[in-house]
C-alpha cells in the first residue's frame, strides 16, 4: 500500500469541570485530566485511522502549570505530531477555555493494530508545515524509542 502524507490538523474538545472531577484539594484531579488527555489524543489518531485499530501505548508526560477549579471550562487541542510505521504520536495541550491560559501539555503514543491487536502499518506520514509543527515533529520523533 502507498504511503499517504497528511497535513497536521487540530482536534478541539472542551470540558466543564464539575464536582465529581475534583481531588481532595477541590481542584481538577490529575487522574481525570489524564483520562480526558488520552481521549483527546485518541480523537486526533481516530481522525486519521479507524478507531477500532487504535490502542494507547504510553503517556510520555503531562506537565501542569496551574490548578483548575470547579466551574472552569477547559479546552484540549490535540494533533498527531509524528508517525512511525505503526505508531501515531499525539501532542495534547490543555488550556483554560475562555482565555486560553496554558494549563498542561504532553505527548501520547498510540499504536495502529490489526484485528488481533498486533501492530500493523497505517501508511500515514506527517508533513509538518509550520515552524511550530516542525518543532513538535522533532520532539515527538525523539520520544519514539524512549
Amino acid at each position: 500500500m502507498e504511503k499517504k502524507a497528511i497535513i497536521i490538523k487540530e482536534i478541539i474538545t472542551t470540558r466543564l469541570v464539575k464536582g465529581e472531577d475534583l481531588n481532595h484539594h477541590k481542584t481538577l484531579f490529575a487522574g481525570r485530566t489524564a483520562e480526558w488527555f488520552v481521549e483527546s489524543g485518541f480523537l486526533a489518531a481516530a481522525s486519521l485511522v479507524q478507531p477500532d485499530n487504535i490502542v494507547c501505548l504510553k503517556i510520555h508526560g503531562m506537565y501542569f502549570t496551574r490548578p483548575v477549579h470547579p466551574g472552569e471550562i477547559i479546552k484540549f487541542t490535540s494533533k498527531i505530531a509524528y508517525t512511525g510505521k505503526s505508531s501515531l504520536i499525539a501532542f495534547i495541550k490543555m488550556t483554560k477555555g475562555n482565555d486560553d491560559e496554558f494549563v498542561v501539555s504532553g505527548f501520547i503514543t498510540f499504536i495502529h493494530v490489526d484485528e488481533d491487536t498486533k501492530p500493523a502499518p497505517h501508511f500515514i506520514v506527517v508533513d509538518p508545515q509550520t515552524d511550530a509543527d516542525k518543532e513538535l515533529y522533532e520532539q515527538a520523533k525523539a520520544l519514539k524509542n524512549k
